[in-house]
C-alpha cells in the first residue's frame, strides 16, 4: 500500500497479485474471500483520490539523506507527495534536541 500511494502520487501505476508463501497462507486468504488470481492495481491497494505519501530518511539511501546530528540539533530530509495535486516536496528540517527534551523528555537526548 505504501508503494501504491507513492506511485499514485507521481501518476505511476503498479500491478501485482497476492502470492501466499505456503498452503496455510493460501487457505487463510481464500477463507477470507481473497481471489488469488485477481490482478491488483495501485487503485485496488490505495483507492482514495486524495492520497498522501511521506518518508523521512533515517540512514543514508539513494533517495533521502539520513539523520545528521550537528551540535545541539539534528537535520532530517523527507519526501512528501500528494496524489490530488501531483505535488512532490522535499523537506529539509532542523531539529533542536534541547527543545524536544523539554517537551518530550530525555529519550531525545
Amino acid at each position: 500500500m505504501i508503494s501504491a500511494a507513492a506511485l499514485k502520487s507521481m501518476g505511476g501505476q503498479l500491478i501485482g497479485r497476492l502470492w501466499p508463501r505456503n498452503d496455510e497462507e493460501r487457505s487463510e486468504a481464500t477463507d477470507a474471500g481473497y481471489d488469488l488470481d485477481r490482478i491488483l492495481t495501485a487503485n485496488d491497494l490505495c483507492s482514495g483520490e486524495d492520497v498522501f505519501f511521506s518518508a523521512t530518511g533515517v540512514t543514508d539511501g539513494d533517495v533521502l539523506q539520513g539523520v545528521r546530528y550537528r551540535g545541539p540539533g539534528a537535520t532530517t530530509e523527507s519526501l512528501v507527495m500528494r496524489s490530488r495535486s501531483g505535488t512532490v516536496r522535499r523537506v529539509h528540517a532542523r531539529h533542536d534536541r534541547s527543545k524536544l527534551r523539554e517537551i518530550i523528555g530525555e529519550r531525545y537526548g
